[in-house]
């Protein structure tokens, strides 16, 4: 009963914090504040009450649209928070925890944030903003100070190798392809995926973005939703990509030495 309780208070935060990423992602391109002034609906900005800001509940009871306008209400809001909400949740109901202390979850859920905006701003926006990234990756860098003083050197120089190699990695796509395969934005987020992950997770994590990316880059250009010449952001896949492999990187590995 007590995990239970547990399992509830830490979803509804997760659906929470999803609600304050949506605020922040709409919000971040203007530069408006977002801790102090009030939401609003985006077309009539009418200032919503409580009752309009119940995570997930709210759209379902108004039926995806604004009580005051009639407008509709993006899918974006809804998902956001129901990924925040499982995501929070996950490293507390696996069979072996990815985390070993709430110092370590604290981390993760402040990780989860910024990837979960770098993954919808980047596919929103086409660009991974450094208002967001900067800070991530010295969020990576203070935990990777916090893991040296448990005495973990070796897992920080392992996080440090896969990181330094998987942003040299994308510098030399962003350089040979002039910018048109990859940018730079990438490139910094590959930086801060090694910090999260280390090796060999980092290498999980980048085969399952590129393999994600082209399926489904595939599946656009099939259904005439994009030409071989359309700009898709990586930004997603490389989100996507972390935390399969934060979950399931060792699955995933096991996997496949077994087939060798």
């Amino acid at each position: 009963m007590l995990n239970f309780f547990i399992y509830f208070f830490v979803f509804f935060f997760g659906l929470a914090a999803g609600s304050f990423l949506n605020c922040l992602i709409h919000r971040l391109p203007s530069g408006e504040g977002f801790l102090i002034s009030r939401s609003y609906c985006l077309y009539c900005k009418h200032k919503l009450v409580f009752t309009d800001l119940i995570p997930v509940l709210s759209f379902l009871i108004l039926k995806g649209k604004c009580r005051y306008c009639q407008k509709i209400i993006s899918w974006q809001y809804p998902l956001v928070e129901l990924a925040a909400g499982i995501l929070f949740l996950l490293p507390l109901i696996g069979r072996d925890s990815i985390l070993t202390s709430w110092p370590d979850l604290f981390f993760y859920w402040i990780f989860t944030s910024f990837l979960i905006i770098i993954f919808v701003y980047d596919l929103k926006h086409y660009i991974i903003p450094d208002k967001i990234i900067y800070p991530a990756i010295v969020l990576a860098f203070l935990y990777n100070i916090h893991q040296l003083s448990i005495d973990n050197q070796q897992l920080v120089i392992n996080n440090f190798l896969a990181a330094l190699g998987a942003a040299a990695f994308f510098l030399i796509v962003f350089l040979a392809s002039q910018g048109k395969w990859v940018g730079m934005g990438d490139a910094k987020l590959a930086f801060l995926m090694g910090l999260i992950l280390g090796f060999p997770n980092i290498l999980v994590a980048l085969f399952l973005a590129f393999f994600l990316g082209a399926i489904i880059g595939i599946g656009l250009v099939i259904s005439g939703k994009r030409t071989l010449k359309s700009e898709v952001p990586f930004g997603p896949f490389l989100v996507t990509g972390t935390f399969l492999a934060l979950f399931f990187g060792k699955e995933i590995i096991n996997w496949y030495l077994n087939l060798l």
